[in-house]
């Protein structure tokens, strides 16, 4: 989706790294059995959360193989394959067809238009294996630009509906779990749309585009605000994982739940600080 999904890398020991390398390369694997070479282009870490979720959660027999690859040709690499990976390569698919289709209607650029239409037939087979989950994100995408025609402000409606759409594809199946992985997908969805506008706010202000952030953009405790919704959100979704239980992977995904999705949001303040102090600087100079 958004790529906010990621681990903190330096906090994780050698064999976290691994195996969540090994996830990585599974989803890949898995992307390229089911729709072929395209599919590997829309891999995304967000999907791979998800299997790496479910997979802990339902705990499927897995399958561990080796092989070189074509991003890997030199040595042979472990990766990991689970029936929880089949599913989220499919909604994989679909998001990242939606995501070209919005960019094309967003930009007009005709790269985007191009990989649409590539992604056309994988995107129809997607469908055609979750109908319930496609659904969903089409009723999400529509809500989105709904929203967007209509030029409304407030952040609410857009961050809620995509916490519904997340939650929808958290829940696997009709089950007992169902609802707290619903829960934890409308934590994560809320957050992830959030941090989404937070991070293209100025370049959506220098361009004109809709953002719902614009309008509390000039608040005096507009920074506090955004960091109390983020963490109200990610709370959400922490509080319905450790009611899961998962006991496999249980650290490399709190690593990416309390640690990992903060990255972007540390590297925007690091670099507003940055710019803040090369403006006083210059001031400075100038007197």
């Amino acid at each position: 989706m958004f790529g906010y999904v990621i681990t903190n890398c330096e906090a994780l020991t050698k064999e976290q790294q691994q195996r969540f390398r090994a996830l990585y390369c599974g989803m890949c694997h898995t992307l390229h059995a089911r729709y072929g070479n395209l599919g590997r282009f829309t891999l995304s870490y967000d999907m791979t959360f998800l299997a790496m979720v479910l997979s802990a959660l339902y705990e499927p027999e897995e399958t561990i193989e080796h092989e070189r690859c074509l991003p890997h040709p030199r040595k042979p690499h472990e990766f990991v394959l689970s029936p929880a990976m089949e599913y989220a390569v499919d909604l994989n698919v679909a998001l990242a067809y939606h995501k070209c289709a919005d960019n094309w209607q967003d930009d007009h650029n005709p790269a985007f238009a191009a990989a649409k239409g590539l992604l056309s037939r994988a995107y129809r087979r997607a469908c055609a294996r979750q109908p319930e989950k496609c659904t969903a994100i089409q009723e999400w995408m529509d809500g989105i630009r709904d929203i967007e025609r209509s030029s409304r402000a407030q952040i609410d409606p857009p961050v809620n509906l995509t916490g519904r759409m997340l939650g929808t594809l958290f829940a696997w199946k009709r089950d007992y779990w169902s609802e707290e992985l619903r829960r934890m997908g409308d934590g994560l969805g809320r957050f992830i749309y959030f941090m989404d506008a937070y991070d293209d706010l100025e370049k959506d202000e220098r361009h004109g585009k809709f953002n719902p952030l614009k309008s509390i953009r000039q608040q005096q405790n507009f920074e506090e605000l955004c960091k109390d919704a983020l963490t109200m959100m990610v709370a959400d979704c922490a509080d319905a994982f450790e009611c899961l239980p998962i006991v496999r992977d249980a650290d490399l995904i709190r690593n990416i739940l309390y640690s990992g999705i903060w990255a972007k949001y540390n590297y925007i303040q690091s670099k507003r600080e940055k710019s803040a102090k090369s403006s006083k600087a210059v001031s400075k100079g100038a007197q």
